[in-house]
């Protein structure tokens, strides 16, 4: 007798379906995405803050003030009509620094000092230093080139262009500069003195200029002192 044989096959049901799978895949997809989105979104802010930073870092390490030249004035002695023995008067002459943006004279803050004394001036809008003015405590100026007009006493935001002259006073006594008198300032500007001028603008690096006085004033009532 033959052994019966019989073939048992098992369904198999554990396929997955195919929907169910469509769903997962779109699902992941889109987190996927939300995650770039976010990504992209954070990127962009912190490369805004990084530039807005790398400005302001330029600001704060550049000068917009060049100074291009300063003269010293000599003043009359009011009772017989002499030549001051010092300079009396320091003429600035500046501009705007090649790439630096406006500047406000109105926040420009100056220190001179002849090695003695020290002024700390600021600006005052006026347009001479005279008796009425406290010579240690204010500096007052003018435009020479001002080609839109736009610089002025109640408005002195020097522009790229522009070519300002900065007065200082370091009068000595009572004499008149220019037919006006001058207070003391302190301030003693005699021959080979060391003199030394800050410019602290609103913003940017302090701009320092040096220089000696002449061994001698001779009769000169100009005299070129920087560069």
């Amino acid at each position: 007798m033959k052994a019966n044989r019989t073939s048992m096959l098992k369904r198999d049901t554990s396929a997955q379906v195919g929907i169910g799978t469509l769903i997962i895949f779109i699902a992941m997809v889109l987190v996927a995405a939300i995650a770039a989105a976010v990504l992209i979104q954070t990127s962009g802010v912190l490369q805004q803050k990084a530039q807005s930073t790398g400005e302001e870092a330029t600001a704060e390490v550049s000068s917009n003030m060049k100074v291009l030249g300063i003269e010293g004035v000599r003043a009359d002695d009011s009772s017989d009509d002499n030549l001051s023995d010092y300079i009396d008067l320091l003429e600035v002459q500046t501009s705007v620094s090649a790439g630096g943006d406006p500047m406000d004279l109105g926040e420009l803050v100056i220190t001179i000092s002849d090695g003695t004394n020290t002024n700390t001036l600021t600006y005052n809008n006026s347009t001479t230093i005279n008796g009425t003015l406290e010579n240690t405590t204010s500096f007052t100026a003018t435009a020479v080139r001002d080609e839109d007009e736009s610089f002025s006493d109640d408005n002195p935001v020097m522009n790229k262009g522009d070519l300002i002259k900065i007065y200082i006073s370091s009068a000595s006594g009572a004499y008149d500069i220019s037919g006006v008198e001058a207070l003391d300032s302190g301030l003693e500007l005699d021959p080979r003195t060391d003199v030394r001028l800050v410019f602290t603008p609103e913003a940017g690096t302090p701009q320092q200029v040096e220089f000696t006085t002449p061994s001698s004033y001779s009769v000169d009532t100009r005299l070129g002192l920087f560069p």
